[in-house]
């Protein structure tokens, strides 16, 4: 019986019931499917040869534990949801466009699509969760990757083929270059590839976004061990080319350091050893970044409250010794 209506479900119903089970994954029993859809066993085999008829990849498993199971077909079927499964997909939806994840358009025709069908009480506690959502950060540049590149870059990274992509750097430059891709990376709104240019022989990370064109070639490599592509890619940031090359010493934990200048901005090495017993961590470790500006570090190394030593350049011990000035200025009043 229906627990809407007080009615049996019509053979419709049951169909689209089964397609739910079957989503779930795993394989399914004939006498499982019969028990759960209120049905004798022949009744559930004419159903499965509906989906079939429907081009629904159902596959049939023989044996002991045999059944019905999903498999996979050339098109993709109606997908089942329930309430909380619909509202995690929309959720993740809106979460992802705004972060720059998800391609603007896709997303939000995937959205209507599935607030098309949605209850009138699951729309309106959307609705309400969506009204009341705030975020911290502001929405960044669209920056969402081509599809098409997207998934032979993965490909190339899974089968450890070299690929051959087509490049803008942010000064316009074009140019076509071979990759040992070893993994894609999502940061701060925007998607990445890192590998190994073998033209160089050197590790490269690039913007997806700026990736016009991408195709396997033949062949294969063998990826590094170590370290992660995520850490490949919060170094290279780290290290970049920018305008001033800035080095400390900082006496703290690695944790204490990290809070302010994490992995993206600076690297971080050990300037003397923990001693013996020291329970804290605490120590001199030698922390080095890249940056274009300035300005902002004099606040960030405040915000550290640890000691610290400016190495260089000499402009920065300027720039820190004017906001300690003011500081106190302040204080006096």
């Amino acid at each position: 019986m229906s627990p809407r209506t007080g009615r049996a479900p019509r053979p419709t119903g049951r169909v689209l019931t089964l397609l739910e089970l079957l989503q779930s994954g795993g394989t399914r029993t004939v006498a499982e499917l019969a028990d759960r859809l209120g049905v004798e066993g022949r009744t559930v085999r004419r159903y499965v040869d509906q989906l079939i008829d429907l081009d629904v990849p159902v596959e049939s498993v023989r044996g002991r534990y045999g059944g019905y199971r999903l498999g996979r077909g050339y098109r993709l079927p109606p997908l089942m949801l329930g309430d909380d499964e619909a509202l995690a997909v929309l959720l993740g939806l809106a979460a992802g466009r705004r972060a720059g994840l998800t391609e603007r358009t896709a997303s939000e025709t995937a959205s209507a699509k599935i607030r098309r069908v949605l209850p009138g009480h699951l729309a309106r506690r959307l609705d309400a969760l969506l009204d009341s959502l705030a975020f911290t950060d502001r929405p960044g540049e669209p920056a969402t990757p081509d599809a098409g590149v997207l998934l032979t870059l993965a490909d190339a990274v899974r089968h450890h083929r070299p690929v051959s992509i087509r490049y803008t750097d942010r000064d316009g430059r074009r140019s076509e270059r071979t990759l040992h891709a070893y993994g894609i990376v999502a940061h701060a709104g925007r998607w990445y590839v890192t590998g190994l240019d073998p033209r160089l022989d050197e590790d490269r990370t690039f913007r997806l976004d700026r990736v016009t064109d991408a195709r396997a070639l033949p062949g294969s490599f063998e990826a590094p061990p170590v370290p992660d592509p995520a850490q490949r890619v919060l170094s290279g940031f780290a290290t970049a080319g920018y305008r001033h090359a800035v080095t400390l010493r900082v006496h703290g934990t690695p944790e204490q350091i990290r809070a302010r200048l994490p992995a993206a901005v600076a690297t971080l090495a050990e300037d003397e050893p923990a001693a013996t017993g020291d329970r804290t961590d605490e120590r001199w470790l030698r922390v080095e970044l890249r940056v274009e500006r300035l300005d902002w570090l004099p606040p960030a190394l405040a915000a550290l409250d640890r000691p610290f030593v400016i190495e260089r350049p000499a402009e920065l011990r300027t720039l820190v010794l004017a906001l300690a000035q003011r500081l106190r200025s302040c204080a006096d009043a």
